[in-house]
């Protein structure tokens, strides 16, 4: 159901109070087509109002059509997934159609381009990932390590987070990977304003491009998150984290090639690997 509220939102121009209305559908999806304008206005903390407003900006004449339209879409979801076998497969098979609406929207190769020219240019390039995010700005600045001259992970909050990103910006940091996943911790958007005053162009790999992200980051670069077991799969935004450091690596190709003979040449003096 998810998925369809982010169907109906896909291309639409949301004012910041819209896409928080967007946002609450989506993260009350299974509920959303019995909600009222009044519920939905209580969940996101907005006027009722405005949740008419963010139905016409979808295309509806009120709220009440956009109700319905969730409820149709919940009907042939549901008749859909009754022959797709049991929970386990219907969770893997979603996350084969988050790939497959990943590679959708990377036919807008300009978007990822540029993220990888802000990446590449920043140096040093802090990455920040929270509590579940955190294992994503690992796997991924493991690799961008060999490939950029000074990465720096940023997965612990507290104090120390902020003074970490006021290093970075000192030290020459001109943009923040900011990988945000739901449960979207607190501390992260506390981090992203700091960056931002901090004079840090924000490039977000998060799960929705309604997502609260949205509101710091200079560019948004979604990847749903799977939801259909206890926790969340996160395989499109790791393969999204790869392509963006694909972009990084075809933004710089002779910094990039040299490097990785580099590192080629010490593994292989070192015999790293057994094979």
């Amino acid at each position: 159901m998810n998925e369809a509220v982010l169907n109906l939102v896909q291309g639409a121009r949301l004012t910041p109070t819209q896409r928080r209305i967007a946002h609450c559908l989506v993260q009350h999806a299974a509920a959303a087509s019995y909600l009222s304008a009044a519920e939905v206005a209580e969940l996101a903390g907005v006027s009722q109002p405005s949740v008419t407003r963010f139905a016409m900006a979808l295309g509806h004449d009120g709220y009440p059509a956009l109700r319905r339209r969730l409820r149709e879409l919940t009907a042939t979801a549901g008749a859909e997934s009754a022959d797709d076998g049991n929970e386990l497969q219907r969770a893997v098979r979603a996350e084969m159609a988050n790939l497959d609406r990943l590679a959708g929207e990377l036919a807008d190769r300009e978007r990822i381009a540029a993220a990888g020219r802000l990446l590449a240019a920043s140096r040093p390039l802090p990455v920040l990932g929270l509590r579940a995010a955190a294992p994503l700005a690992s796997y991924f600045a493991y690799f961008a390590a060999k490939v950029h001259p000074d990465v720096r992970v940023l997965d612990d909050g507290g104090s120390l987070l902020t003074d970490r990103l006021e290093q970075a910006a000192a030290a020459g940091a001109s943009a923040l990977l900011a990988f945000v996943l739901p449960r979207y911790p607190r501390e992260t958007f506390e981090a992203l304003r700091e960056a931002r005053d901090a004079g840090l162009t924000v490039v977000a790999i998060t799960d929705s491009p309604v997502s609260p992200a949205t509101e710091y980051a200079e560019l948004v670069l979604p990847a749903a998150v799977g939801t259909g077991l206890v926790f969340d799969l996160h395989t499109a935004p790791m393969a999204l984290a790869m392509v963006v450091l694909q972009a990084i690596c075809d933004a710089s190709p002779a910094d990039t090639q040299a490097r990785l003979e580099a590192f080629e040449s010490s593994a292989a003096r070192r015999q790293l690997f057994l094979g």
